[in-house]
């Protein structure tokens, strides 16, 4: 994680994040000052931001808003106070209403982000300074440090090459929180054919099948939220293991960016999880990443004990050999 240090303090009413990162100033600075690079880290997993204005001058508005899995929507907007390329920009940060007016009862609070080099790389400082201590602590209540630290630990891959950054790795399943975890697969093709082969039940039967000797058979997928689906499969002639099946409901289609369903067992007694499925293409390759929810702990731990990243990979492999380089 590229955070090194978040620290409030009540005293001078700030709030500081520091990170590090093995990229100069300048891509630094651009992929600050270029919403659509912003809009990939700036909200934290499961609450992707998207920036409808962007007016980098002094005196410019910056609106976003960034959305929750559940169809929450929080919304900000920056007014730029100072802008000195590349090293450093100055905002009044402010919670505002879907018409861009400040939520009566939210602090607004001015940020410093400031760039420098540090070895081989640089260092991002933030500081947020607050009109009162109450200010600050009711934003320290909303979770916004273990926000911040997860929005930031999204930015290495955002700096680099996308090829470079991930292709080979296979698929990574990153443990967040006690409830959440994202795996990641970058596949090679379109993001429009990959979200057709997450959306379409005759090219998902093609390859969402976990390891080799398993067919599914059963694909229903809505053909738009909300609406139910459900899979099931059982293995090939006879094989070993019982067959399975999920269902649940899919409660948010943004071709060809974002899926969000709930996912259950069927036949069982299991709680459901809520994946957040999120598409995102550079130079013909299309990052994948699931944000999955559990009800608590003992459920992930439990679900990823099952081997599941492992048939995940059998899986995207078999989407990349069998779709995608046709």
């Amino acid at each position: 994680m590229p955070v090194i240090d978040i620290t409030s303090d009540p005293e001078a009413l700030t709030m500081t994040v520091v990170a590090e990162f093995d990229a100069p100033v300048e891509r630094l600075w651009s992929v600050y000052t270029d919403p659509r690079q912003l809009e990939r880290f700036w909200g934290p997993p499961g609450w992707p931001a998207t920036f409808a204005l962007f007016q980098l001058s002094v005196g410019g508005r910056a609106l976003y808003a960034m959305n929750g899995p559940r169809g929450e929507v929080a919304r900000g907007a920056w007014e730029f106070l100072a802008i000195e390329e590349p090293n450093r920009f100055e905002v009044l940060d402010t919670f505002v209403n879907e018409d861009g007016s400040a939520i009566d009862g939210m602090p607004t609070m001015r940020m410093t982000f400031g760039f420098e080099e540090a070895g081989a790389g640089s260092r991002m400082r933030c500081v947020s300074h607050f009109t009162s201590a109450e200010a600050l602590e009711q934003v320290i209540a909303m979770g916004s440090i273990e926000g911040t630290r997860l929005a930031m630990g999204q930015l290495d891959r955002v700096l680099h090459d996308l090829r470079e950054y991930s292709q080979g790795q296979g698929t990574q399943t990153e443990v967040l929180s006690d409830t959440q975890v994202r795996i990641t697969r970058l596949v090679d093709g379109p993001r429009d054919l990959v979200w057709r082969a997450h959306t379409e039940p005759e090219l998902m039967k093609k390859w969402l099948l976990g390891p080799d000797g398993w067919t599914m058979t059963e694909c229903e997928m809505p053909d738009a939220a909300p609406g139910p689906y459900r899979y099931a499969w059982a293995p090939v002639d006879g094989g070993e293991g019982e067959p399975f099946g999920f269902d649940g409901e899919v409660t948010l289609m943004d071709a060809p960016r974002r899926m969000v369903s709930t996912e259950h067992m069927t036949g069982t007694e299991y709680p459901p999880t809520l994946n957040d499925l999120q598409l995102y293409e550079e130079d013909g390759a299309t990052l994948i990443t699931m944000i999955i929810m559990y009800p608590d702990a003992a459920t992930r731990d439990m679900v990823l004990a099952t081997g599941m990243t492992d048939g995940m990979e059998a899986s995207y492999a078999r989407l990349e050999r069998e779709l995608l380089a046709v």
